[in-house]
């Protein structure tokens, strides 16, 4: 779960909220969203999220990924890593919501975090998210050739044949998506719409 207006607005975590959120879903959850400091990591991980997804503060300070680590455990601690193409070759990266372009590219941000302790990688095309047109299999294969952490692969999902692409062809090790589980049918109508077991099985997901 991300808040990504949290940075942009300079604001931290919604504690409230997500004490309400984690009081109703029973299953591992993860949250990202103004995360600046070891105090408010541990404040998330005592109200019961598995794991802390850090970006803006990552970029400005990536000790603070070393600190949360150190407390909690590297398979505690994703960075996410918004990557845009950039007008002739090769990808930027954003922070702040997507609003501030920094000076290092995916690979570069990838390599560094897990150097300080991220345990996972929370990759995220921002050209392709919301567009229900793939995924970016140029840009999870620059990355997940660059480190041994584990890499979820985001944006441009649209069916389950997309999930097993990137999996096998991406190598990445999990694939995150959204509108594919919001918009239903050629007019997008708002459905939570999961994938049965049979269609997964037919897809050939199982054998991946």
């Amino acid at each position: 779960m991300l808040d990504i207006k949290a940075s942009k607005e300079n604001r931290g975590p919604d504690f409230e909220f997500l004490q309400d959120i984690a009081s109703e879903a029973f299953m591992p959850m993860s949250y990202g969203g103004g995360i600046s400091s070891l105090e408010q990591a541990k404040k998330i991980f005592f109200i019961g999220y598995e794991k802390v997804i850090v970006n803006t503060s990552f970029v400005k300070n990536p000790g603070l990924i070393e600190e949360i680590a150190g407390y909690a455990g590297s398979q505690s601690v994703v960075v996410s890593i918004d990557a845009k193409k950039k007008f002739m070759n090769g990808y930027s990266c954003y922070i702040n919501d997507g609003k501030q372009k920094t000076d290092y590219t995916p690979q570069e941000l990838a390599v560094l975090a897990e150097r300080v302790g991220a345990g996972e990688l929370l990759l995220n095309s921002m050209d392709q998210d919301g567009t229900m047109q793939g995924y970016d299999l140029n840009l999870v294969n620059s990355v997940t050739e660059k480190v041994n952490i584990p890499v979820i692969a985001c944006g441009g999902a649209s069916k389950i044949e997309d999930l097993k692409q990137i999996l096998e062809e991406g190598h990445a090790h999990a694939a995150a998506a959204g509108s594919m589980f919001v918009y239903y049918g050629k007019k997008k109508a708002v459905l939570i719409n999961m994938p049965n077991e049979q269609d997964l099985i037919a897809g050939g997901f199982y054998n991946v």
